[in-house]
C-alpha cells in the first residue's frame, strides 16, 4: 500500500487539501459585499457564515470515516463533486437563509483536507507516517491561510459570485482528478459499519489514553492560536491603530512560516519521536505570545512572533496528530475524526473568545492568556 504514495500523489494531496480547506474561508473578507448583494444586515450575513464551521464539525463526524470504509479516490471525488455544486448554489443564492444552507453543505464537505490527511497516514510507510501527513498538513495550513486571501481578492476583482464560481470549477477538476490520482485501497473499516463506526467515536475517548492526552493538548493549543488571530484583528482595528481590512489581512503572511514548519516537523518526528517535537513547537510558541503581548506597536517585533508562533503550533501539531493516527494505523480515519472535532471546538472557543476578550480585557492579556493554555498543553507533553 505504501507504493501507492509517491511524491507526486502525495504533491497531490497536499494540493487538493489546501484547496478543499479553503473554500469554508473565501468569503469572510467579502462580507459586506454579500450583505449588499442580498439587502440584508452584516450580522445576518455573519450568521450565515457560521453554518460553514458548524458544517465542518459535521463532516468531521459524518464524512472523515467514509475514507476508511471505501475506496478514498471515490469518496473524496464524490466530496469534491458535492462541494462544487455547493459552491456553485452559493453563488446563485437570492436570500441570506439560502445562503446560510449552503455553506453549511460547504462547510461540511471541506473537511476532506481531514479525510487527505487519514489517507496519507494509512497508505505511507511506516517510517515516513509523519513526513508524508506534515506534507498533507502544508497543504491544510495553506488552504486556512490562502482562502481569506484569494477569496478577498477576486471578490474584489470578479465580484463575490463569480469568486464562488472560479472555486467551483477548481473543485470540479479536483473531483475529476482524484478518480483518477488516488489509491483505491480500502482500509480495515470495510469490515465494520458505518453506523458502527460513529457509534465507536466517544468510546475511543474511553478506551484510548494516546487520543484524550492528544486531543485536550490540540484542544488547548488551538483555542490558543485562534484567540490570538482573532484577537490581534480586533486589537489592530481600533484606536490608536485603525488599521485598514486589507493591512490587517497582510499580518497572516506571517503565518507561511507554518508552512514549512510543518514538513520539517513532519521529518523530525519521524526521526526523534513526536514528544519531542511537540515540546520544542509549544515552546516556541508561548515564547512568541509572550513577547507579542507587549509588542504590538512594534510591527517588526509582531511580525516575527506571529511567524515563530504559527511555525512552533503547526509544527506540534504534525506531530501531536500523528500520535493519534498511529493509534490504529489499518484504519486512522475514525482517530482523526474524533481527534478533530475536540480540536476545532477548541479552535472555535478560542475565535469566539479572543474577539470579545480584547474589547474587554485588552490584546495583552488575552494573549497572555493564550500563552497560558499553550503552557498548560506543555506541561501535558512534559509528565
Amino acid at each position: 500500500m505504501a507504493a501507492r504514495l509517491h511524491v507526486p500523489v502525495v504533491l497531490f494531496m497536499a494540493l487538493a487539501a489546501a484547496v478543499g480547506t479553503s473554500t469554508i474561508y473565501p468569503m469572510q473578507p467579502a462580507i459586506a459585499d454579500v450583505a449588499d448583494s442580498l439587502d440584508t444586515r452584516i450580522a445576518d450575513v455573519g450568521f450565515a457564515l457560521a453554518c460553514g464551521p458548524v458544517g465542518y464539525l459535521v463532516g468531521l463526524g459524518l464524512l472523515v470515516p467514509l475514507v476508511d470504509r471505501w475506496a478514498p479516490g471515490r469518496v473524496l471525488a464524490v466530496q469534491f463533486g458535492v462541494l462544487a455544486c455547493a459552491l456553485a448554489a452559493g453563488a446563485a443564492a437570492g436570500s441570506v437563509a439560502a445562503l446560510g444552507v449552503v455553506l453549511g453543505v460547504i462547510g461540511a464537505c471541506s473537511a476532506v483536507g481531514a479525510g487527505l490527511s487519514s489517507v496519507a497516514s494509512r497508505l505511507a510507510d511506516p517510517g515516513r507516517r509523519a513526513t508524508v501527513l506534515g506534507m498533507v498538513t502544508a497543504g491544510i495550513s495553506v488552504g486556512i491561510l490562502a482562502g481569506r486571501i484569494v477569496g478577498g481578492w477576486l471578490a474584489d476583482a470578479l465580484g463575490w459570485r463569480a469568486m464562488l464560481l472560479v472555486f467551483a470549477a477548481v473543485c470540479g477538476a479536483l473531483a475529476a482528478c482524484c478518480v483518477v490520482v488516488l489509491p483505491t485501497v480500502a482500509g480495515a473499516a470495510a469490515e465494520r459499519g458505518y453506523f458502527s463506526t460513529l457509534r465507536s467515536l466517544p468510546g475511543l475517548f474511553v478506551h484510548h489514553v494516546t487520543l484524550r492526552v492528544a486531543a485536550l493538548r490540540g484542544f488547548l493549543w488551538f483555542f490558543a492560536f485562534c484567540a490570538v488571530w482573532a484577537g490581534i484583528a480586533v486589537a489592530l482595528s481600533e484606536p490608536p491603530y485603525s488599521y485598514s481590512a486589507e493591512r490587517i489581512g497582510l499580518y497572516a503572511l506571517a503565518g507561511l512560516s507554518g508552512i514549512a514548519a510543518t514538513r520539517i516537523a513532519g521529518a523530525r518526528t519521524d526521526r526523534d519521536g513526536a514528544r519531542r517535537v511537540i515540546l520544542v513547537g509549544l515552546v516556541l510558541a508561548g515564547a512568541a505570545a509572550v513577547v507579542m503581548a507587549f509588542g504590538l506597536a512594534n510591527p517588526p517585533v509582531t511580525l516575527v512572533c506571529l511567524a515563530v508562533f504559527d511555525a512552533g503550533l503547526f509544527a506540534a501539531q504534525v506531530a501531536n496528530q500523528s500520535t493519534a493516527l498511529a493509534i490504529e494505523p489499518s484504519a486512522p480515519a475514525r482517530f482523526n475524526s474524533a481527534y478533530m472535532m475536540v480540536y476545532f471546538v477548541g479552535g472555535s472557543l478560542g475565535t469566539a473568545f479572543g474577539a470579545a476578550a480584547v474589547d474587554r480585557f485588552g490584546w495583552s492579556i488575552t494573549t497572555l492568556i493564550a500563552a497560558t493554555a499553550i503552557g498548560l498543553a506543555a506541561t501535558s507533553t512534559a509528565r
